[in-house]
């Protein structure tokens, strides 16, 4: 009720609907077809994070922005890998909840590359090894495409890689696109997971 209250408030933001839980969050946008939503992690029945992945995987699906009770726990990864554009914590402020929805739809990342890191080694990368995969999905990326990849997953900014590789930013940006495309991508936190998971870049690089 108070997240309805708040975007509810805004000129350009509206809420369509609300779900109980997981099913009916998925039978919901199936319905409305809403540019956002905002998932819950833990719920009855399909909770949070499965009805991420679920409408993540769909062709042109809504974005989604996930709540969570910490700013960094296991939830806030699995939500990433999931699929979701970023999260929320569920006692932020009112500003800090409309600045991070207007971000996602405009098909931002509300992720600091810093706390991605933190969020993948923390998680991960302790306990797993390169996935083989993964590992042979980076044949498809060339030399320079690779080190913008494994510059990115360590935290840099787009600037800080320009500025580390003696290119322009822009440069950097359509490497960095590439890379998505190639990969089947959905966005730069994506990108950072499979740079861990395929074992190009480890804990402590």
């Amino acid at each position: 009720m108070g997240l309805r209250m708040v975007i509810d408030s805004q000129p350009d933001l509206t809420v369509v609907g609300e779900a109980a839980d997981g099913d009916a969050a998925i039978a919901g946008v199936a319905a409305l077809e809403p540019d956002l939503v905002l998932m819950d992690v833990r719920m009855p029945g399909l909770d949070g994070l499965a009805a991420t992945e679920h409408l993540c995987a769909r062709p042109h699906g809504p974005r989604i922005l996930v709540i969570t009770t910490f700013d960094l726990d296991e939830y806030a990864y699995a939500a990433l890998r999931a699929g979701a554009s970023g999260f929320l914590v569920k006692d932020s402020p009112a500003e800090e909840i409309l600045v991070t929805v207007r971000a996602v739809l405009r098909g931002e990342v509300m992720v600091a590359p810093s706390l991605t890191r933190r969020l993948v080694e923390r998680f991960v990368l302790h306990s797993s090894a390169p996935e083989p995969a993964q590992r042979g999905r980076l044949s498809a990326l060339t030399d320079r495409e690779r080190e913008v990849l494994a510059l990115v997953a360590r935290g840099l900014t787009n600037g800080e890689v320009a500025a580390r590789l003696f290119v322009g930013e822009t440069t950097v940006k359509t490497h960095l696109g590439r890379v998505l495309t190639k990969l089947g991508l959905r966005d730069r936190v994506h990108a950072v997971i499979f740079a861990y998971e395929s074992g190009l870049i480890r804990a402590g690089d």
